[in-house]
């Protein structure tokens, strides 16, 4: 079956059933009181009679639970709580975000959607906040290699439009394990003292360092098994070592394809959102098919993701 005629997309019973299955594989757990006994399911159950309704509309997914009497759906508790754009919805633009390899803009969402752009744009950053990895235990251990490197992107806030030069603009660091994940942080400068903490937190100390010249690397680079750098000043990308390659290949290939995405899709990001678009480049790196991901496969750790996370309009805007 094509990804697309799977009923989930266009049915929102069978949308609340693939999601519940995802994150209830034991059954449905109440939200209230964690009980998993005496759940009843209100299937058929409609909403109040409106004007636009008179009928009223069909509540899916809602149960009762029988210890605290209480209703509730599998939304609950989740980034999908509180959000009127159907489930099935939800799930598109999951899958879109998760098997675009730059990304997806919040306009392109609202056109497919055929949801208003600000719909679209928060439904973005709910779904960036669900790829944000919880995992921060350090990258690499023995025989494994990390390269680490700073790339410049945007323009700082309060900046003029017409400023030029990378003191203007937003830094990135980013650390990539050959082979494994990647890990990216906002910084305000590369210094030794911002830098070296998160290489020093985020890499195993078995591992094999790779960098560019940079004189921040140096004495944190005596830390870890070993440490490589290449000179891009002097047009050097690459040289063997006893066999092994000393480059940063594999991090700026992370950076093509996220410049890419930010330059080409979304054009334009504030300094307080790049956090996100960074987890969303990170998720899907993280997650490709070279590690054997596949895109319903990354949708549905995706999915996994929505649990316990909550993120309000005005936390996003």
């Amino acid at each position: 079956m094509s990804v697309l005629n799977r009923p989930y997309f266009y049915d929102e019973a069978a949308a609340f059933d693939h999601v519940e299955a995802i994150l209830w594989p034991q059954g449905p757990v109440c939200h209230h009181c964690g009980n998993m006994e005496r759940i009843y399911s209100l299937k058929g159950v409609r909403s109040k009679p409106s004007k636009k309704h008179p009928e009223g509309v069909e509540r899916h997914g809602l149960y009762k639970c029988g210890a605290c009497r209480k209703q509730f759906t599998v939304r609950m508790g989740t980034i999908f709580e509180e959000t009127h754009l159907p489930l099935h919805k939800w799930l598109q633009a999951i899958h879109l975000m998760c098997s675009s390899k730059k990304g997806i803009s919040a306009h392109q969402l609202h056109r497919v959607l055929e949801c208003t752009y600000k719909t679209a744009w928060f439904l973005a950053h709910r779904i960036r906040e669900a790829m944000r990895s919880d995992d921060f235990s350090p990258m690499g251990g023995a025989g494994k290699f990390v390269e680490a490197d700073e790339t410049y992107i945007g323009r700082l806030t309060g900046v003029p439009k017409n400023a030029k030069g990378a003191a203007h603009k937003n830094m990135v660091l980013t650390l990539v394990e050959r082979g494994g994940r990647a890990r990216s942080f906002h910084i305000d400068t590369a210094t030794v003292a911002r830098v070296i903490p998160i290489v020093r937190e985020n890499i195993h100390r078995e591992s094999v360092l790779m960098t560019d010249e940079a004189r921040h690397y140096k004495r944190v680079g005596k830390e870890f098994a070993a440490h490589g750098s290449v000179e891009h000043g002097a047009e050097e990308y690459v040289r063997y070592v006893a066999g092994t390659a000393v480059t940063t290949n594999t991090v700026e290939g992370y950076y093509s394809i996220f410049k890419r995405g930010m330059k080409g899709v979304y054009q334009h990001c504030a300094e307080h959102h790049l956090h996100r678009y960074l987890a969303e480049f990170d998720f899907r790196y993280s997650n490709r098919s070279a590690l054997g991901v596949e895109d319903s496969a990354r949708a549905v750790i995706a999915l996994l993701g929505f649990k316990d996370r909550r993120l309000t309009y005005r936390r996003a805007d």
